[in-house]
């Protein structure tokens, strides 16, 4: 891969999303994954959101990850997505911290495979920073502590440039996570950040250590910080309108 980099480093554009629906969010990072094949700059994007509770199926799950009728998934109110990312069966809610880089790979001179033990660097690095020790495992992807799996890894890459990304769970609610197999490889229960330290962990001083961590990861120097994002507006309104449409 030719690196295309020129003298100066793109800064890391930052965007704090808060609660997001997850299809809004997806549709943010494809339409983000476009306009990167446009740019000539090597600009990453970064957004940090929260989604409600909805189960994903990367390409790695199976149905039978979710230990749940489809009755129970009703009372629940939880649907169910299969998305073209790594990794198997997710479980999101609110309190897990979603970590979505958008990264044109080429212009910064990465292989998947680099890009993805950066990637895991900068979160083994957060958590360090929080007084907790993680650890990784080989021949998988994600973060692991004494009391289970704190982080989740699946990453996606549409023409050189990386989207998805990982997810942390900080202090969620874990009633849902004891049904879905996050790990069908270790089969280690899922666990959170506030369950590791066992005390209170805020999703704000996750969110704020998380961002120099993964900007050193990626080899750049400088970030920007944003509430939002100026495309939301649109594709939340081109979501419903999807939805209300007769098919």
């Amino acid at each position: 891969m030719a690196n295309q980099r020129p003298s100066a480093d793109p800064a890391v554009e930052t965007y704090f999303l808060g609660p997001i629906d997850f299809d809004v969010c997806l549709a943010l990072q494809r339409r983000l994954v476009f306009e990167a094949g446009g740019r000539a700059d090597g600009q990453i994007a970064l957004l940090l959101a929260e989604h409600p509770p909805v189960i994903t199926m990367g390409r790695l799950g199976s149905r039978s990850h979710v230990r749940m009728s489809p009755r129970e998934l009703e009372s629940r109110q939880l649907e169910v997505r299969w998305v073209n990312r790594g990794g198997g069966c997710l479980l999101h809610a609110p309190g897990q911290l979603a970590v979505y880089p958008i990264v044109p790979l080429e212009w910064h001179g990465f292989s998947v495979g680099e890009y993805l033990n950066r990637f895991q660097r900068g979160l083994l690095a957060t958590l360090d920073s929080l007084g907790i020790a993680g650890q990784t495992r080989t021949g998988t992807h994600g973060i692991w502590g004494r009391t289970g799996q704190l982080a989740t890894v699946g990453v996606a890459v549409r023409s050189w440039t990386t989207y998805f990304g990982a997810y942390i769970n900080v202090d969620p609610a874990m009633r849902s996570f004891r049904s879905i197999e996050s790990d069908p490889i270790g089969h280690s229960p899922a666990s959170s950040l506030a369950a590791e330290r066992q005390k209170p962990v805020k999703m704000t001083t996750v969110r704020a250590t998380i961002i120099n961590h993964l900007v050193d990861a990626l080899g750049c120097q400088r970030y920007h910080l944003y509430t939002g994002h100026p495309l939301l507006a649109q594709l939340s309104r081109s979501s419903h309108e999807s939805v209300g449409r007769a098919p």
